[in-house]
């Protein structure tokens, strides 16, 4: 047995053509009957660093009662010039998100795998306090069990005010020991009442992990890295999955 979440996440490779450029991370998220692979924006499209895949591909389970037998689905970014994935950005209170977004790729309805629910999304309010435990789940360094094809969790806590916008950004801080590949995985906590989550998953979804938060201030030869990390609020995920037209 395996738990759903684990299920949830999936590893979300980068191409130009048929090269190789990244590893990141992503997860799956149903609104109504809809089925969207949710990743941060960088993952498909970098200006500063001249990161353009054309595709990704990700990695689909074909036996539910063997977890070694696997299948990669490829996905094109493009369609005619134009992107084909949704972005959005959270102006928080005062200020434009422009330096990340966050972007769902729509999936196929086949052999579809565990996601996420509109209903596990988690109301940024004052129930959930700083210092609260979570769990990022992902693909550190492109890491995972590749035998059965399933990521790993690393454990995180709030390290700012949720719901109150980080310096008037959309997202709020974690503090846990990240690498690159996880860019796009989800920040979850325990559901407080299991019993009122779909899915058999008693976990409720905070955000979206997106990079490292680090000082321009700091001397990178005199003061460690800060260790906390940004994630995107996971409630942009309600106008990024609307129904189209």
């Amino acid at each position: 047995m395996i738990e759903p979440l684990l299920m949830t996440a999936a590893r979300v490779s980068t191409f130009e053509r048929q090269r190789l450029l990244t590893n990141a991370s992503g997860f799956f998220f149903q609104r109504d009957q809809r089925l969207f692979l949710v990743t941060s924006r960088h993952v498909l499209v970098d200006e500063p660093s001249q990161h353009f895949p054309d595709r990704v591909e990700i990695e689909l389970h074909t036996d539910p009662d063997n977890l070694t037998q696997s299948t990669g689905f490829s996905m094109l970014l493009y369609r005619k010039g134009r992107g084909v994935w949704r972005q959005g950005e959270d102006y928080g209170r005062r200020d434009r998100c422009g330096r990340d977004r966050t972007g769902p790729v729509r999936a196929t309805e086949d052999n579809r795998p565990g996601c996420l629910h509109s209903e596990h999304l988690q109301v940024p309010s004052g129930e959930v306090e700083v210092g609260s435990s979570l769990l990022i789940v992902g693909f550190p360094l492109g890491f995972h069990d590749a035998l059965h094809h399933v990521p790993v969790a690393r454990q995180a806590i709030i390290a700012s005010s949720f719901g109150l916008r980080f310096q008037g950004k959309g997202y709020f801080l974690t503090d846990a020991r990240m690498h690159r590949g996880t860019s796009g995985a989800p920040v979850v906590r325990r559901a407080p009442d299991r019993a009122a989550q779909p899915s058999g998953l008693p976990w409720t979804l905070l955000g979206v992990h997106s990079a490292q938060f680090d000082m321009d201030t700091r001397d990178a030869e005199i003061d460690e890295s800060l260790g906390l990390n940004c994630a995107w609020y996971a409630d942009i995920l309600m106008t990024l999955t609307k129904a189209e037209g």
